[in-house]
Formats: C-alpha cells, sequence, structure tokens
C-alpha cells in the first residue's frame, strides 16, 4: 500500500476517523490492527515473520528486565541472533550464495517489507533494555505497534523506543498548530516524491538502464546526479509524509533529513543525511566498537567499519560494501585533517561543492546494479568526450527552485516562519501544492519509493 496512491488516502481517513471515534482505551489495538493490515496488503503471509520477530523480542526483554547474571546476555543474543538471522537469510542469502557458490542458480527469495527498519528498531529496543536505558515494555500489544506502526513501518525513520513509548503512554490530543503541521508534512512529502523525485528518476532511470548508450563526462556526471536528486527527495519526501501521519495521530517522530547537499563534508552530511540511520550506526556500531576512546588510528577503523555495515545494511551487492567504505574512508580522512571542525567562513561554499562532488560519485555504486557498470559510469566522469546532459532544461530549473528553497530555510528559517503566517496564506500554500502535485507529477505511473527495496 503506497503512501502515493488513493488506497492509502482512503485507508489514513478511514483510520483517522475510527481512532478519534473509539474510546482512549480501544486506540492501541485499533492501531496494530490498521498497521497489521497495512503490512498485509503488501503480502500477507509474511505477517507471519514480523510477529514471529515481536514475541522473540518481547520475551527476551521481559526474561533481561527479570533475570540476573549470564541468562541475560543469553536472551540478548536470542533476540539478536533471531532478527539479524531473519534479515540476513532473506537479504543475504543469495549474496554470500554468489560468493561460495559461484554460477549457482539465485534461491528464489523475497524480501519482507521493510525488515531492513524493523529489525534495526527490534534490536536498539532490546539493546537499550540490556543497557538498563530503557524501561521493559509489559504490554505485548504496545510492543507489537511500537515495531509495526504503518507510517514508519516500511522505511523509517528508526524510531527509538523512548521516543514512541513516551508519545504512546503520555498521549495528547495534537493541537490544531500540530494538525497543520502533520498536513503540511504530508503535502511536502508528496510535492518532494511526485513532482521532483519522480521527475529526476526519469532522467536517472534513462541513463543507467544503458550508460554505455551515452557515452561522455556530460552523461556520466548529470545521470548520476539525477540520481542523488532523486533519491533525496524520494527518501526524504517518504519520511515527510510518514512524519506527518504520525503527527495526525498524537506522535512526534524524529527528523531524519536536514538539508544534507547544504553539509560542507561528510561528517556533517551524515549528521543530515538518514539522521535516524547515522544515530543508529553511531549508538550501536560505532561506539561499540570502541568510537573514539582507543586512540587515533582505532577511530579511523571504526569509523571505516561502521560505514561498511551501514553500506551492507543498504543492499546485498559488492557497490554496497564499495559506497560504504567508501563513505567510511572519506570519513576516516576527514577525522585525520580536521577532527570534527564544521566548515564555516569562505571555505564553507568550496568545501559544499567538493562535499557534494565526493557524495555524487558514491552515488555511482548505490545506482549501477553490477561493479562493472560502476567502473564504466566512473571512467566516463573523468572522459575526455563530452557528451550530452540527460537532465533537461526544466528538471534543472527545478533542481535551482528547490536549492533556493533550501537555502531560504537554511538561512532564514522560512519554514517556521511560514507555520506562524495567517490562515489564509496556508490554505493558499496548501492549495498550491495540491495543483502543483496535479500539474506537475513526472509520471501516470506509480513509481515506488526507492527505499521500499531495503
Amino acid at each position: 500500500m503506497l503512501f502515493t496512491t488513493l488506497t492509502f488516502v482512503v485507508f489514513l481517513v478511514v483510520v483517522l476517523t475510527l481512532f478519534y471515534i473509539l474510546p482512549r482505551s480501544l486506540r492501541r489495538y485499533l492501531l496494530l490492527a490498521a498497521s497489521l493490515i497495512f503490512y498485509m496488503a503488501w503480502r500477507a503471509k509474511y505477517v507471519a515473520i514480523i510477529l514471529s520477530l515481536i514475541t522473540v523480542d518481547y520475551f527476551a526483554a521481559l526474561w533481561i528486565n527479570r533475570k540476573q547474571g549470564s541468562s541475560r546476555r543469553v536472551a540478548l543474543i536470542i533476540s539478536i541472533a533471531a532478527n539479524i538471522g531473519m534479515l540476513g537469510w532473506f537479504k543475504y542469502a543469495n549474496f554470500l550464495r554468489g560468493i561460495f557458490l559461484p554460477g549457482a542458480h539465485p534461491l528464489d527469495i523475497i524480501l519482507p517489507l521493510g525488515i531492513s527498519f524493523h529489525t534495526f528498531q527490534s534490536i536498539s529496543y532490546v539493546v537499550d533494555v540490556y543497557r538498563g536505558e530503557q524501561a521493559v515494555v509489559t504490554s505485548y500489544i504496545d510492543y507489537a505497534l511500537f515495531v509495526s506502526f504503518f507510517p514508519q513501518l516500511v522505511a523509517g525513520p528508526i524510531v527509538r523506543a523512548r521516543e514512541f513509548f513516551g508519545n504512546l503512554w503520555s498521549w495528547k490530543p495534537p493541537t490544531g498548530p500540530e494538525w497543520q503541521r502533520g498536513v503540511a508534512m504530508i503535502l511536502t512529502g508528496y510535492v518532494k516524491k511526485l513532482v521532483f523525485a519522480d521527475q529526476f528518476a526519469l532522467a536517472a532511470d534513462s541513463y543507467f538502464a544503458n550508460p554505455g548508450a551515452m557515452p561522455g563526462f556530460m552523461p556520466a556526471w548529470t545521470g548520476t546526479i539525477a540520481f542523488g536528486l532523486q533519491i533525496f527527495f524520494d527518501f526524504s519526501g517518504y519520511t515527510d509524509i510518514a512524519i506527518g501521519v504520525a503527527q495526525l495521530f498524537g506522535f512526534h517522530f524524529p527528523e531524519n533529513f536536514r538539508r544534507p547537499y547544504l553539509a560542507a563534508s561528510i561528517t556533517e552530511f551524515w549528521r543530515r543525511w538518514h539522521m535516524t540511520l547515522s544515530r543508529w550506526l553511531r549508538d550501536y556500531i560505532y561506539i561499540p566498537l570502541g568510537g573514539n576512546r582507543r586512540g587515533p588510528a582505532r577511530t579511523y577503523l571504526n569509523l571505516i567499519l561502521t560505514m561498511l555495515i551501514g553500506g551492507l545494511w543498504h543492499g546485498a551487492s559488492w557497490n554496497f560494501v564499495i559506497w560504504g567504505g567508501f563513505h567510511g574512508a572519506l570519513l576516516a580522512i576527514e577525522r585525520l585533517i580536521w577532527g570534527r571542525e564544521v566548515r564555516s567562513g569562505w571555505t564553507r561554499l568550496p568545501m559544499t561543492i567538493v562535499t557534494f562532488l565526493l557524495v555524487t560519485i558514491g552515488w555511482v555504486f548505490f545506482r549501477a546494479a553490477k561493479f562493472g557498470t560502476a567502473w564504466y559510469v566512473l571512467g566516463q566522469m573523468g572522459s575526455s568526450s563530452t557528451g550530452h546532459s540527460v537532465i533537461t532544461l526544466w528538471q534543472w530549473r527545478m533542481a535551482l527552485v528547490a536549492l533556493i528553497i533550501a537555502l531560504l530555510e537554511e538561512y532564514r528559517g522560512v519554514w517556521s516562519r511560514f507555520a506562524e503566517s495567517p490562515a489564509w496564506v496556508r490554505t493558499a500554500v496548501a492549495v498550491a501544492a495540491l495543483l502543483v502535485i496535479e500539474l506537475f507529477s513526472a509520471t501516470d505511473q506509480t513509481i515506488p519509493f526507492v527505499y521500499f527495496q531495503f
């Protein structure tokens, strides 16, 4: 059930209506039932997978909370093994099969919806209970809702237990401004996805479908830039919708994107891009590895290992491993040269351009289906042959508009000012957003969100 379909809009209206009609004691049951229906709309039988993991993690956390000594660690290991094992089978079985059994026929495996996200969310809960940083959840219904809540089930943001249960157990109805913010976030997400992301997807897909047909550095760079713009607008659009929908139910989800292409370093980029994944990797991979507590050399190694794991989390191929390692190496190099310094002053603009170009080079491995394709595209980026831009003049104008809006928000806070504007202004902008979606949607066909495949 894609966010961008009429089916989802009807589903959301029905669930919202029932949510506010029913007594408060029944609302969590409604949300859990709605979330499972949302999940089963994709592939009903796979609901057994998410319910199995929910059950294992729920009882593992209870055991950890009640017991002392080594049995707590056993329960933790069982929980992590169940989540990683399930994720590993569905996501990495064919990858490992190709490594150890070259030429073997791939197994017929379909990746369960959102498994990369809800397994990370579950692991963080059980680990936090083990560390004493999270109170154990005694209600199975509450815990099942935390894992399966439909706005963020498929592609995040990755919500921590304390964030979710703080909202659930101390629930308050959304205020008028919160309703307005939720609707504004949803409309913003739809504009990002249907107008911007799908438009740049046309250019990126046309190039990466057959890069050899469009040689030269212009097609290589513009095709990859088109993908970089597509994935940003696509993924941030999804999370805007998720955050907005959750807001309508009285849940406050963490920010997941903060204008990442304005970053002046790779370190800053990861503070702005997929922020909930970045903090998850920091708290559950980087810090347990030792973080920066064991000297510079170990710090650099930990950065690289963390990003290698982050790359592999995105997909089961060597391209994702290389993409993660590339970012890890850049983070280590930056730490070696500048420490954690945030670039400011006159150096910020050139460093922002350099950072954008480095991120774009990394996107080649993320988008290309095979290593050979990625290597070819990289070679064309340095080619003396020119070729032609795959991004049209209209699409460049769209990118310019997006850049201006991002700069206005970054340096003038136009979004917060808009939230405080008169009602007629907000209404006019909402109507304009709907009109833009109707007039400028890139295609009549539904293009799935990029991160649905992860």
